[in-house]
């Protein structure tokens, strides 16, 4: 009976040195992969820790921008009341000033045209006196002549009489005519002055009330200012947030994505 052949494998250098590279690669990739998560988990505790940080001073910032805001607002609003209640006293006193003036030239009007009367009640009665001693005069040289001068000292008298009369109705008439006139130019100015006073008053008012609409206006218009001002850096904050984001984002994928092919190629 033949002896069945034996075969004997006989480790070489070359199986071993294959074995050991082999395990080798696979120590460096599972190191590789440990090292990759690690810095996977340092980067996202960094960007979440930087925008933890930044929400907090964006967040910082509002409150301030707000605070500011409202601070001005209460300071606009207590220097319109201001100026308010001072506009309401000056026209208050402009007022009380006119009234105050009209009241005087009225009472001023008023005396003169008392005293004027008065005067023409004297001048009328003094001229009346008059007229009745100078009739009684030739009344009386009537009646101490004959009866021709008697007669032609009542034709007198009556002339006289009735030239009086007339000549005290003229007066009179005059006199009634200049004081209505008087009383009409006076009545004519303290028209035209309280005209002018209210026109002055009015257009004070209207000054006052423009220039607090412009005041309030400018206001109004720098606060819209610092609010788009605000929203613009609070939307450039985002955009460029959401840029780091999506670059980080890509960083992995490209990380990730060379890390695999190395591995492939190992």
């Amino acid at each position: 009976m033949a002896d069945t052949p034996v075969t004997i494998q006989i480790p070489t250098q070359s199986l071993k040195t294959q074995t050991s590279l082999s395990e080798l690669a696979q120590s460096q990739k599972e190191f590789n992969m440990k090292l990759g998560a690690k810095l996977d988990r340092q980067n996202e505790e960094f960007f979440a820790g930087q925008d933890i940080r930044r929400f907090e001073a964006q967040a910082a910032e509002q409150r301030l921008t707000a605070q500011k805001i409202g601070q001005q607002e209460r300071q606009t609003l207590a220097a319109s009341g201001v100026q308010e209640r001072l506009n309401i006293a000056a026209t208050g006193q402009q007022a009380r000033t006119t009234a105050q003036t009209v009241g005087q030239q009225e009472r001023q009007t008023q005396k003169q045209l008392l005293a004027g009367q008065a005067l023409q009640i004297g001048l009328t009665g003094k001229q009346e006196r008059l007229t009745t001693r100078v009739a009684g005069e030739e009344q009386r040289l009537g009646i101490a002549a004959t009866g021709k001068q008697e007669r032609l000292g009542t034709r007198v008298a009556g002339e006289e009489q009735r030239l009086g009369i007339r000549a005290s109705g003229q007066e009179t008439r005059e006199t009634q005519k200049q004081l209505l006139a008087g009383q009409e130019s006076q009545i004519g100015l303290t028209g035209e002055e309280t005209r002018k006073t209210t026109r002055v008053a009015g257009q004070e008012a209207r000054e006052t009330q423009g220039q607090l609409l412009t005041s309030q206006e400018r206001q109004i218009g720098l606060t819209g200012e610092e609010t788009r001002a605000t929203v613009g850096k609070t939307a450039r904050e985002q955009r460029t947030t959401d840029l780091q984001q999506e670059m980080f984002r890509r960083y992995k994928e490209e990380r990730d994505y060379n890390q695999s092919r190395q591995a492939y190629r190992s």
